[in-house]
């Protein structure tokens, strides 16, 4: 199938296909016209890149361990071809998204803590009191004043 043909298939646009193969994580034939030609496990496999990415791992990281990946969920990397290097790259990784998980879940937490203490219980969902600013004012607009009679 041509690039525009897995685009279609995948929702990734032809521009992030080319530089998937640009990262060497995507190897099209090439036909005599110069054109791209994928085959039909390109889908599955610009699905794997596109969750990996979205994980969170490098182009690097991928192209490393991508040669080792059978379905999205499972990795089949036998003990010998795991590098010292691709094991600390990926321990760091693991590390990163740990980090990340961790400030996602402190951000879970404060927004919880401020809906908790700004809306009243269930029963009453009436708007928070409008708050006041330093110098004792609402910071609403003053309300207009009534036209001279």
């Amino acid at each position: 199938m041509k690039i525009g043909e897995l685009s279609r298939r995948t929702g990734v646009p032809t521009r992030m296909l080319r530089y998937y193969e640009e990262q060497e994580l995507l190897r099209p034939e090439r036909a005599d016209n110069g054109y791209r030609s994928y085959d039909e496990p390109a889908v599955h496999r610009v699905q794997q890149i596109r969750g990996l990415l979205d994980s969170g791992l490098t182009t690097e990281i991928i192209r490393r361990i991508l040669p080792f990946l059978n379905k999205p969920d499972e990795i089949h990397l036998h003990p010998e071809c795991l590098t010292p290097e691709t094991a600390a790259l990926l321990r760091g990784e693991a590390e990163r998204i740990q980090q990340r998980i961790d400030c996602l879940a402190r951000n879970r937490d404060a927004i919880h803590a401020y809906l908790a203490a700004v809306l009243p219980g269930p029963e009453d969902r009436s708007p928070p009191p409008t708050p006041r600013r330093s110098d004792g004012t609402s910071g609403e607009p003053a309300p207009a004043e009534a036209p001279p009679t």
